[in-house]
């Protein structure tokens, strides 16, 4: 490997703070507010934050087993690197092979939002600027982001956490605001079952709304690929990963119930993304100018999100180049910053290609959400393995480290509440509230299989002619630098 590949990252260059605004930003908090979650009011109703609240709890299992594994397995390749440990070092290819792919589509996931977003918002305010021309904001999001990139993890870590702080202030206190002018509309009774959607009675609303709920939950893992670049990264990691899920999830619940009660539990079933019945809408009626902040912190929530993506996408492939399952360049690090300069570029040549491609080829809208069927279809399996990776870890490690309850009733939990999530990601009608997909959207199937399919085929080729660089998937880099590391466990890949 290249001098510089072989120097590694930049050791000890973030703390807690910046790797938990990396996973926090990489939830996107303000969009999912303002975007995500609201899809599960068609179901849910008033009872929206009693969803939000089950979701939370679901999405905890799978938190605490990335967390474990965080601490166990500080490495750049995260839930790869968890899966081949874990399971098998096959399976951990298949998953860093996927996940680097949907990982490098959430910048052009962004982008186009945010194209979209200013666009759209722009037209409203002033006709004369055209509701169509939303790709030079997708473009200006992608300089940014490349340059906060190119900078360094310090820079770019540093610059979402102020763009994280940002976002949820302005939503918190948009909150704190909808819940004084409810006055004695303020009601307990939107965390129980009896506001649900007309269709959709009770126990059922609930379910439905908490699974759409669940999917606005997905980046909390995002912490974990900066392990190598994070100070105490076992401790960090633990604390970061479940501190960026339940942090995010009660900001969920609260901005929630805040808007519940201020628009009404009984007719929160009409309650969406965009219109009137929004935040932005909401915000527009009622609060004079201060639906600015909303918009703009919808708009910084896109950018923060793409950029703690891209860090993700860099550093896992960065990690599989080093092993040399990936092209070698991409573990090429710039010789002062110490980030994957080669990994950054083809990640900006990626976003650029795909919002620009599929925005115009179909429409910015379309594209965005047959990219998001794609990454959420992609991301929930992994999440489902990586549960299934850390009962296998600890039970091979044996009983001195197993703990029964967080190493395998969580996990199995996790998967439990996954599930449905990827049958409704993936618009498999196995419940009558999912949305069965259409084209072009119905295309992320098709196109899941095919880069999955093709991962197999490299498995096959690389397990033929070097079958140590898959069995390097398991290699955690930092225990050879810590003289106080565990000798490998029972099954592990020698390090």
């Amino acid at each position: 490997m290249s001098a510089q590949a072989a120097a590694g990252l930049r050791r000890d260059a973030v703390g807690l703070r910046e790797v938990l605004f990396q996973s926090i930003t990489a939830m996107a908090p303000a969009a999912a507010v303002a975007a995500s979650i609201p899809s599960g009011a068609a179901f849910a109703g008033g009872s929206l934050p009693l969803a939000v609240v089950i979701a939370l709890v679901a999405c905890l299992f799978t938190a605490s087993c990335v967390a474990e594994l965080a601490r166990e397995l500080p490495a750049a390749g995260s839930v790869a690197t968890y899966a081949a440990r874990g399971l098998h070092p096959a399976v951990g290819f298949l998953v860093g092979w996927g996940y680097v792919f949907v990982q490098a589509l959430v910048p052009p996931l962004l982008l186009l939002q945010l194209g979209f977003t200013t666009a759209g918002t722009l037209h409203e305010e002033w006709a004369s600027c055209p509701a169509d021309l939303w790709w030079p904001w997708a473009l200006a999001g992608a300089a940014v982001i490349a340059v906060a990139g190119c900078l360094g993890v310090r820079a770019s870590a540093r610059f979402g956490t102020v763009l994280g702080v940002f976002e949820i202030a302005v939503l918190l206190v948009f909150a704190g605001w909808l819940i004084v002018r409810a006055g004695d509309h303020n009601t307990l009774s939107v965390f129980g079952t009896s506001h649900t959607a007309q269709g959709y009675g009770g126990v059922s609303g609930v379910f439905a709304g908490s699974v759409y709920t669940v999917l606005a939950f997905a980046g909390f893992e995002a912490a974990a690929p900066l392990a190598e670049e994070t100070r105490d990264p076992r401790r960090t990691m633990h604390r970061a990963v479940l501190g960026a899920a339940l942090g995010i999830g009660l900001f969920y619940v609260v901005t929630t119930y805040a808007m519940t009660v201020y628009f009404g539990p009984d007719r929160f079933a009409s309650f969406g993304a965009a219109g009137r019945a929004s935040w932005e809408g909401v915000a527009r009626a009622s609060f004079g100018l201060f639906w600015i902040l909303v918009f703009l912190a919808v708009v910084n929530s896109t950018i923060a999100n793409a950029n703690a993506n891209a860090n993700v996408s860099t550093r896992t492939a960065y990690a599989l180049a080093r092993i040399r399952v990936l092209p070698r360049v991409l573990a090429t690090l710039h010789p002062r910053y110490r980030s994957p300069v080669v990994g950054i570029a083809v990640q900006t040549v990626v976003a650029v290609g795909a919002a620009l491609g599929l925005g115009f080829g179909y429409d910015p809208v379309t594209a965005f959400l047959l990219l998001a069927t794609v990454i959420v279809t992609v991301v929930v399996g992994v999440y489902i393995v990586v549960n299934l990776a850390c009962m296998g870890y600890f039970l091979r490690r044996g009983r001195g480290s197993l703990k029964p309850v967080r190493h395998l009733l969580l996990p199995l939990l996790g998967i439990v509440a996954f599930v449905p999530a990827l049958l409704t990601a993936a618009g498999l009608p196995v419940f009558d509230f999912v949305t069965k997909l259409t084209a072009p959207v119905s295309y992320a199937g098709p196109v899941v299989g095919v880069w999955m399919a093709a991962g197999a085929v490299v498995l096959l080729i690389l397990m033929r002619r070097h079958p140590e660089r898959i069995a390097e998937t398991a290699r955690v880099h930092l225990d050879e630098d810590d003289p106080h590391a565990g000798a490998p466990q029972n099954g592990a890949v020698p390090r």
